[in-house]
């Protein structure tokens, strides 16, 4: 194939089941057959005791780097285990070839504990702008989809973030303070005022997703890892949702980004959840 969109579109037409069913395998043979059966030696820590990674983590990137590649040949991939091994394997975001953007199991320390907050996300992106998203959690067997300019869908039903209700705190999950910088901590602390109710996020595809369904009205995340937020992104925007950085400009998976950033379901809220961080940096 040749790189141009119409091509990644007729692909998308008509191989967006396959790539489902590759992430079903994937869970199926690699991940829930050691959800609450992990041992220890099938546990490591990367960057620190917040930053895990399993058997199951490894595994599944594996056989979904197979199957991707398989189904869209000139295609690469960029996933969260392989980057870690081989840091400079992200420069292929930036790339002209089309990119699988893969973490095969998001919210490892839930998956660790074994509760069943964690989710496999795929995301297929060009030049930098995310065409499809898949996230599915498999402890639930729910599949979320989006396809930019077609919508977002939960199960094959149609998703609308909708707004937030008024006179009603914000719901916004956070980054977790182990992920923070200082600074970024200060601007954080704009969100604790009347009118919004912080928490410390979950999983990201997860949260993502659940402002895609109108249960959650926003997040406020400090880093940039595309694994962790391309799907949800596009997920977010085709519900009807909108994203902004801390300059007030839309997230851009290749980096660079002013951080924090928001995700929320509507424009109005993520420019109202920028300007909370803003008066808090």
């Amino acid at each position: 194939m040749n790189d141009s969109t119409e091509t990644i579109e007729e692909f998308l037409a008509q191989h967006a089941f396959d790539v489902e069913e590759a992430i079903r395998k994937a869970a199926a043979n690699e991940i829930m057959p050691r959800w609450r059966r992990l041992a220890a030696h099938e546990v490591d820590q990367k960057s620190g005791p917040h930053d895990l990674v399993t058997d199951a983590d490894r595994k599944a990137e594996l056989y979904l780097t197979e199957a991707l590649v398989a189904l869209l040949p000139a295609s690469v991939v960029v996933g969260e285990e392989a980057v870690h091994a081989n840091p400079e394997s992200y420069r292929a975001i930036r790339g002209d070839a089309p990119v699988w953007i893969v973490d095969p199991v998001d919210g490892t320390r839930q998956f660790v504990r074994g509760e069943a907050g964690f989710c496999t996300l795929v995301a297929l992106a060009h030049r930098g702008t995310v065409l499809a998203s898949w996230t599915y959690a498999p402890a639930r067997d729910r599949l979320a989809t989006a396809q930019r300019g077609k919508g977002a869908h939960l199960d094959g039903e149609r998703l609308f973030a909708g707004v937030p209700e008024a006179g009603q705190d914000l719901r916004v999950a956070t980054s977790h303070p182990d992920y923070t910088t200082d600074e970024q901590k200060h601007a954080l602390l704009g969100l604790r005022t009347d009118g919004v109710a912080p928490r410390p996020c979950g999983s990201a595809g997860l949260e993502y997703l659940a402002i895609a369904r109108g249960e959650s009205d926003a997040v406020a995340f400090s880093w940039e890892a595309a694994w962790d937020h391309a799907a949800g992104l596009l997920l977010v925007e085709e519900a009807g949702g909108a994203h902004l950085t801390l300059a007030g400009e839309p997230f851009r998976i290749a980096g660079g980004n002013a951080l924090p950033f928001t995700a929320a379901r509507d424009a109005a809220t993520a420019r109202r959840v920028v300007s909370l961080l803003s008066s808090g940096a």
